[in-house]
């Protein structure tokens, strides 16, 4: 498959228009694209499974207790969803347990496996529409991202690891003696996977896709923001012919459904996504438990080079959808724009004509680029980042405020004159904030750019094929994008250096994280040869 742009949003042509006061500067004739966020579209889908999944049966909590999915576009409820903890997690991997050791799954033909998630990848792909309005309602992203984008993805995910299922293999070895030496590549057993809220279905698919591939059975814990469409999507991966217990999912909460999972004694891999600090008590849980391998993608603060020679108005497109897309909550979001000098002044001043151009509205309406952030916790912490860029000096050329009265969003926001020390050049905001600021030359560039205990992905602009290979192999990262960004092909490898995670996702180095190495050494009587 050519490689998917997850950024590629449609443009519109909303242009209504509105003036703000921001904080430490007044913005004259403000105007931002916008769809009036008038009452919002009630997405025509009912919520049929809001409990957990083990042992391939829909039960409640073992506590009773539920807990409320909001909709970010209003702060109302969706749903009450089971409230997953400890004696879930036993029950959920005892289920998963016991489908590893005396189930079908890792006993029948890899080509079998590659069956069932090959019609699990039709069913996905035929219920789009469904999953996407899920996805949409949830998490607040734009409908049309998740329907043409996003779910597309996950599809294309789960079919290329389908294609992998029979294909993995060990070696024959050559050994100085008379040996047979053969490795074996073989499923750990029980995976717990937990996933985040920004993106929960590609995730869903990283994770789940190549665990299954390799013959493991998986206890998934979704977010507890985002819990509805990893619930629905197993539903179809039970009606496609998955085995009961093979692939569970809980809902709950992180220091209790997620922390039972992480120091659980019988799960044999962990994969975490989500934030560093989180990272880093999922790790040490792993650690003092059972010291389970784990795979982690974490924080990012990645940079995103426009050299003296770029295309000013294509960078700026791109610098825009590489930190705005998805509402600015993206891992590897291009939030510290670094502009070359020369180039700085007009950069500026289209970007903030771009960001005023953003069309911002209810995610179900049709041309609309930027929804909600996902909850009351998040849109509170991207407007005190907002309110530190202000009062650390950083010129607001843009947004600052709260987009409209109700629900989640936030105004797309432009700073210039960020400095290094700032919180906003420092942190990771995970919103919609972009930071914009100055180099001389490629070895400051070089040397702010990993100046960060973030190690994610770049992007990088420029004409020079010189530069392009200079700057790949001195930024310390684990994902350059030249003249591109947010390219997610199913076979590109994934995950950062530094704090940013350990492992990779996707790709064949995907499957690595999934699979443990047996090496097999028998005596050879009076071979023929060696």
């Amino acid at each position: 498959m050519a490689a998917r742009k997850i950024s590629s949003l449609l443009s519109s042509s909303a242009t209504s228009l509105g003036r703000f006061s921001s904080w430490g500067r007044r913005i004259n004739s403000f105007s931002t694209a916008a769809a009036a966020i008038d009452e919002p579209i009630h997405p025509s889908i009912q919520i049929d499974h809001t409990q957990l999944l083990i042992n391939g049966q829909f039960i409640d909590a073992a506590s009773g207790r539920t807990f409320p999915t909001i909709d970010p576009r209003t702060g109302d409820v969706i749903a009450r969803v089971a409230e997953g903890d400890l004696e879930d997690i036993n029950r959920a991997v005892a289920a998963a347990r016991k489908a590893f050791d005396e189930g079908p799954w890792p006993k029948m033909t890899a080509y079998e496996r590659s069956r069932i998630m090959l019609r699990f990848a039709d069913l996905l792909e035929k219920h789009t529409g469904e999953v996407a309005k899920l996805e949409t309602w949830d998490n607040g992203k734009p409908y049309e991202q998740a329907a043409k984008i996003e779910i597309p993805m996950v599809v294309r995910m789960f079919r290329y690891y389908a294609g992998w299922a029979d294909k993995i293999h060990g070696f024959t070895v050559p050994a100085d003696g008379q040996h047979h030496v053969q490795t074996l590549h073989e499923p750990y057993g029980v995976c717990g996977l937990i996933i985040p809220w920004n993106f929960p279905l590609l995730l869903y698919s990283w994770k789940v896709g190549p665990a299954l591939a390799c013959g493991n059975t998986v206890v998934l814990k979704t977010a507890e923001q985002t819990p509805l469409s990893a619930i629905y999507v197993s539903k179809l991966f039970h009606e496609a012919g998955l085995p009961p217990g093979v692939l569970n999912v809980v809902s709950g909460f992180g220091p209790t459904a997620g922390a039972a999972l992480s120091s659980h004694m019988d799960v044999n891999k962990l994969s975490f996504t989500g934030s560093t600090a989180t990272g880093k008590i999922v790790l040490a849980l792993a650690a003092k438990s059972n010291l389970k391998p784990v795979t982690l993608e974490l924080g990012g603060k990645s940079p995103f080079i426009v050299c003296k020679d770029a295309d000013v108005d294509k960078a700026v497109e791109l610098a825009h959808s590489a930190l705005f897309f998805n509402q600015g909550q993206c891992c590897c979001a291009g939030s510290r724009t670094l502009v070359h000098e020369s180039v700085y002044d007009e950069f500026v001043e289209k970007a903030k004509a771009r960001a005023l151009k953003r069309v911002v509205g209810d995610p179900f309406k049709t041309g609309i680029e930027q929804g909600p952030q996902i909850d009351n916790e998040q849109f509170k912490k991207i407007l005190k980042y907002i309110r530190s860029g202000i009062e650390s000096g950083a010129t607001l050329e843009s947004g600052g405020e709260q987009f409209g009265s109700k629900g989640y969003y936030i105004q797309p926001t432009v700073f210039s004159n960020v400095q290094d020390d700032m919180l906003i050049a420092k942190d990771e905001i995970f919103g919609p904030v972009q930071s914009i600021s100055k180099f001389k030359d490629l070895e400051e560039v070089v040397q702010r750019a990993n100046a960060s205990s973030y190690g994610l992905a770049a992007g990088v602009f420029t004409q020079n094929i010189e530069t392009a290979n200079t700057l790949t192999r001195a930024l310390r990262v684990g994902t350059v994008w030249i003249n591109c960004y947010d390219i997610f092909d199913a076979a590109v490898p994934f995950g950062g250096f530094k704090m940013s995670g350990q492992g990779r996702e996707k790709g064949i180095y995907g499957l690595s994280s999934y699979l443990q190495v047996k090496a097999v050494v028998t005596p050879l009587k009076n071979p023929a040869w060696l």
